[in-house]
Formats: C-alpha cells, structure tokens, sequence
C-alpha cells in the first residue's frame, strides 16, 4: 500500500496574535468550549507522554475530566506504568489531537498528586461499574486472561453490593501544572499557525507569547 500520496490541505481556519487571549487556560477554554460544540468524539481525550528511568519514553491516551488555572486533571491506578514513570520524572506532555477541526494543542508541565479529598469527589461521581473497576485492575500488570478480570468483578460486586463504595488506595488523579501551551491551527501549504505561551519566571499567571514556524 502506497500511503505517500495521502494528505489534506488544511483550511478551515487561521490564527492570528490578536486572537489569543493573554491566558494560556482561557485560550484552552475558548478552543475547548468550541470543539464539544463541534460534537468532537471524546474531545476531552488526551495523549500524555512520559518518560521511563531508563529514559525510554511512552505514550497512551487518558481523559481530562478536570481543569482550571491550576492545570489538567486526569485520573489512574497509582501502581501504573504511567505513575510509576512519574513518580521517576513528574515532567510530562500533553497533546489534544483535534484534527476533525484541523487543531492541535500541546502542553508541557509538572504532574503532582491530587489531594485524597479532590480523587474522592470524583470517584464518587463515576458510574457503579467504574467505580468497582477501579478495584479490580491491577493496571499496566501481566495477567493471564480476561477471566481473572471475570473473577474479580464478580467477587468485587458481591462485596460492595450493599453501601457506597470506598476509594481505592492505589487510585487517584493527577494535576498537570504547566509551563509551556502550544495552539497549533492547520494552514493550506503546510504553513500553519503556531503560537507558544511560555511561562515566565515561574509565575502561574505570567506567559511570554510567540509564534512559531511551522
């Protein structure tokens, strides 16, 4: 199969200075805001990135189900690949793959534990299964068959059949707090829109802006 030939001239839209707000997170919002609009399968799906001790990195995609001007929240098992190699290195990324709307934004940051109560208030906010799921998976671990997921829900169902279900240990989210935002907006000929907010001697709600080649 020939894929060489395969490409899409990008032209929706253009980006200019004056369109961005001075924030990185009300720009994130404005963007965000627009691709639910849009009807965007899962517009809160985001790659995350990090890194290994042996410095190999890795990817794989998670949901944001949190963020404001402190950062983006995303929860998992905290015995994970993932969070063992933050545990490692805390510095990750982000992307939002927006392609449908021919937009991309990456973001660069520390990830921190989440207080208990903050996890707390969103397990409690999941559907039962979910919540039951957080029990069951030893996430990122060797298993030898779906059945022993089989074995644990029945026996994890039958155990928090009567009551609320507590929050697992092992199970939390993470704050991505960042430094760096990109806004990348698709062009025709491959000149796209490039603009970066770097953070300014680390202050939160300081950003240099600059635009990119692209």
């Amino acid at each position: 199969m020939d894929i060489t030939q395969l490409r899409k001239d990008y032209c929706k839209a253009g980006l200019k200075r004056e369109d961005l707000d001075n924030s990185p997170f009300t720009q994130f919002n404005k963007w965000f805001e627009q691709a639910q609009s849009a009807k965007l399968d899962e517009a809160n799906a985001m790659s995350i990135s990090t890194v290994s001790s042996d410095g190999e990195p890795s990817s794989r995609t998670v949901l944001l189900k949190l963020y404001d001007d402190r950062g983006f929240v995303f929860f998992t098992n905290y015995n994970s690949q993932k969070a063992q190699e933050i545990e490692h290195n805390p510095h990750v990324a982000l992307l939002f793959p927006w392609l449908a709307l021919e937009r991309q934004i990456r973001i660069s940051g520390r990830a921190e534990k989440i207080s208990s109560k903050e996890s707390f208030n969103y397990f409690t906010s999941r559907p039962k299964g979910s919540q039951i799921g957080a029990w069951i998976s030893p996430q990122s671990q060797i298993i030898e068959s779906r059945d022993f997921l089989k074995s644990k829900l029945a026996e994890m169902t039958a155990k928090f059949s009567n009551g609320k279900i507590p929050l697992p240990n092992a199970w939390g989210g993470y704050r991505i707090v960042p430094h760096k935002f990109e806004f990348w907006q698709g062009r025709s000929s491959r000149l796209h829109d490039r603009f970066v907010y770097e953070n300014t001697q680390d202050k939160q709600h300081s950003w240099n802006i600059h635009r990119l080649a692209p």
